[in-house]
């Protein structure tokens, strides 16, 4: 799988008020899981992984106490997951995640980016076939095989793990991600996770020529100016 995964990060840093898009997307995330699951972090383990990753973001303490104070305090926004796929500049493929409030008022707004920017927005279905939907843990390592050994002992379906640079990488479904941080934890001595998310990860690149490179950063831009988008996928290779 390479490091394909590393594209959403990539593109996101392009903006030049990421920090604040990453606040505002965790602050969102905190909010729907703790009004969701219980704004106990010891009754709710995916919003615990969450407040984890948020302050390995460097997510203000403040932030999040204030997602966690809405949550706690009933009502609010209703908001739900909408997910859109298409294709960009180039003809890389895209996938869109968002957190609305407004489905119509989303969709219109991300349709705006895709038009305004001659690309395609298509049917959902349309590209996330050629993505894998994975969990992904990075951290410190180089003995692939022992941690490969762990996750299977702990009946993890591994999809790939990769060592390199002093870095162990592995991708595991969606599905299975609360039971492979929990053998990784287990069984992997003294773990600090760089990287612990579940990603779209695109099955193969396609490159970005340098005609459509201006027209891919706009087409990026524009979606992470978006409130409502918490995490834009792409196979695209520049």
């Amino acid at each position: 799988m390479g490091r394909a995964y590393q594209n959403r990060k990539e593109s996101m840093a392009k903006t030049s008020d990421a920090k604040a898009k990453v606040y505002s997307k965790f602050s969102r995330e905190i909010y729907v899981c703790a009004k969701s699951g219980g704004i106990e972090v010891e009754g709710n383990v995916a919003l615990a992984g969450l407040i984890e990753r948020a302050k390995k973001a460097q997510v203000p303490a403040h932030v999040i106490d204030k997602a966690l104070d809405k949550a706690k305090g009933g009502g609010g926004e209703d908001f739900s997951e909408a997910r859109y796929e298409g294709f960009g500049p180039g003809g890389c493929m895209v996938i869109v995640e968002c957190l609305t409030d407004n489905p119509n008022r989303t969709f219109g707004d991300v349709r705006n980016c895709f038009n305004k920017t001659k690309c395609k927005i298509g049917s959902q279905g349309s590209v996330s076939h050629m993505f894998d939907h994975s969990a992904i843990f990075v951290f410190n390592g180089d003995d692939e095989d022992a941690v490969l050994e762990a996750l299977m002992m702990e009946d993890v379906d591994v999809t790939d793990i990769e060592a390199e640079d002093g870095k162990i990488t592995v991708f595991a479904p969606h599905t299975d991600y609360f039971k492979a941080k929990k053998a990784l934890q287990d069984n992997i001595e003294g773990l600090d996770l760089d990287v612990d998310e579940i990603q779209f990860v695109p099955h193969n690149g396609s490159p970005v020529s340098a005609d459509d490179l201006p027209m891919f950063e706009k087409f990026i831009d524009m979606l992470n100016d978006l409130d409502d988008v918490q995490n834009i996928y792409h196979n695209a290779e520049i």
